[in-house]
């Protein structure tokens, strides 16, 4: 505490905290909380927990995200940070004093290097690690527009394909992704990774296929799976400019008879090799492509 020339006022510094203003934004590299050096350490074990098993993230009701980019646009599509881990050493480029939020609204925990590596995914990691919110919507949330795109994902198992295929709903404009019957969590972090953080930036609902299939007649979206079939047709033969889903199966089994029994048409990828099937990502970015191209 230090007393003005008069005597007045006094003035209290906070040492510790420095305080920056960034493009409206105001960032703090809160070092109040003294640096996390043990593995044992409560915060630490519950980032572990957190990590590995769907089940915490589900009871806690949030996940976690990694790295700088996929943090920043979990942040401007709306999802709620609670808190962030850094470290000084691996944020080179001082990329927490950048994100687009004010951090005095959630806890900022630094942490040394030895132990971000045990929380990090990547090998080559930034320094970043934040807690966060999920983001649940319903089916009565979609807001659509006319001719909507939209990919359907039956009982998707791989967080890896579900990451791929958000990021090609991303590059798609795609209006959204609908899980049905999901057998892996929507925010698994391998799913956040494998997707660039492009999970936040469209719509993604879990629901069952019942509930789906009926919200498809429902709108009057046009259903097109995806199917080795004796009556699937060339997918090039059909037009997209319409409303559309494709509907997209397993790679080990396909979709279920309740699928291929309930779409408008089905639609195969001819296979002029020895392999009969694409992966499921890869599928669903060659058909929502060709919905693109049509719609162009």
């Amino acid at each position: 505490m230090v007393k003005s020339g008069k005597g007045k006022h006094r003035i209290h510094l906070l040492i510790r905290c420095k305080v920056t203003i960034i493009d409206n934004f105001v960032s703090k590299e809160l070092f109040m909380h003294e640096i996390i050096t043990s593995s044992r350490n409560p915060k630490i074990l519950n980032l572990l927990a957190l990590q590995s098993k769907s089940r915490e993230r589900k009871k806690q009701q949030c996940m976690i995200i990694e790295g700088y980019r996929e943090i920043n646009r979990a942040v401007v599509s709306g999802i709620r940070i609670r808190e962030l881990y850094y470290c000084k050493e691996l944020d080179q480029n001082n990329n927490i004093s950048s994100l687009p939020v004010n951090t005095s609204n959630f806890q900022t925990y630094p942490v040394s290097r030895e132990i971000f590596s045990k929380l990090a995914y990547r090998e080559s990691s930034d320094g970043l690690l934040a807690v966060a919110d999920n983001k649940v919507l319903q089916l009565q949330d979609l807001r659509l527009k006319p001719n909507p795109l939209i990919i359907i994902l039956e009982s998707v198992e791989k967080p890896g394909n579900l990451g791929a295929v958000m990021r090609t709903a991303d590059a798609a404009g795609v209006d959204a992704v609908i899980i049905c019957d999901p057998l892996t969590d929507i925010y698994n972090p391998n799913t956040i990774r494998s997707s660039v953080g492009c999970v936040f930036t469209r719509p993604v609902i879990a629901a069952s296929s019942e509930d789906v299939i009926h919200w498809l007649k429902q709108h009057s979206i046009r259903s097109f799976a995806a199917a080795l079939t004796a009556s699937a047709e060339s997918y090039s033969t059909k037009d997209y400019r319409g409303s559309t889903a494709f509907v997209m199966g397993t790679e080990a089994t396909g979709l279920s008879r309740q699928w291929l029994e309930s779409c408008d048409s089905t639609v195969i990828i001819p296979m002029l090799g020895v392999a009969d099937s694409l992966n499921v990502s890869v599928s669903t970015a060659i058909l929502v492509f060709e919905a693109v191209r049509q719609r162009m």
